[in-house]
């Protein structure tokens, strides 16, 4: 990828679009191999979930290759969302996605990292997400991005 990548604010119609094509794009690197899915499937799930975010308080980081306006990606960061055990304030990526095209490029690392500053300003003591375990590329990502593995939620398929 040739130039810096630029992170700003999401607003309007448009970035919210982005939002849903690209989720809907790698929403399948949501699905577990123990909970197999159709993507149609993942693709209503992750419109409700898209929904869920938009209703409450959230941030929407939109990152662009700089001087373009060429959207790489995007966060969709919750800032009403307590930890469910402490029940202290928290921010939380409630979903992230980077053009499949833009990825292993700094895009991701760059979203994460203005998530943080973001959360930081809200004053906010911690930064928690989810990842499927079998997304590897993208625990990698957070484990370098210094995320700690705090729960796991573990199933039992019957």
């Amino acid at each position: 990828m040739t130039g810096t990548v630029e992170i700003r604010r999401g607003h309007g119609i448009d970035d919210r679009a982005f939002v849903t094509d690209l989720g809907r794009r790698v929403v399948e690197t949501s699905i577990s191999a123990i909970r197999p899915a159709t993507t149609a499937l993942v693709e209503v799930a992750f419109d409700r979930l898209v929904a869920f975010i938009y209703a409450r308080q959230h941030e929407l980081l939109i990152a662009e290759r700089d001087g373009t306006g060429q959207r790489l990606g995007f966060i969709l960061l919750l800032r009403d969302m307590p930890d469910e055990v402490t029940n202290l304030e928290q921010g939380f990526v409630a979903y992230m996605a980077v053009e499949p095209a833009a990825q292993r490029q700094g895009v991701g690392t760059a979203l994460l990292r203005a998530a943080e500053d973001l959360s930081r300003a809200f004053g906010l003591p911690a930064l928690s997400l989810m990842v499927t375990e079998d997304n590897v590329a993208a625990r990698e990502l957070y484990a370098r991005a210094g995320f700690l593995t705090e729960r796991r939620m573990m199933t039992k398929p019957l």
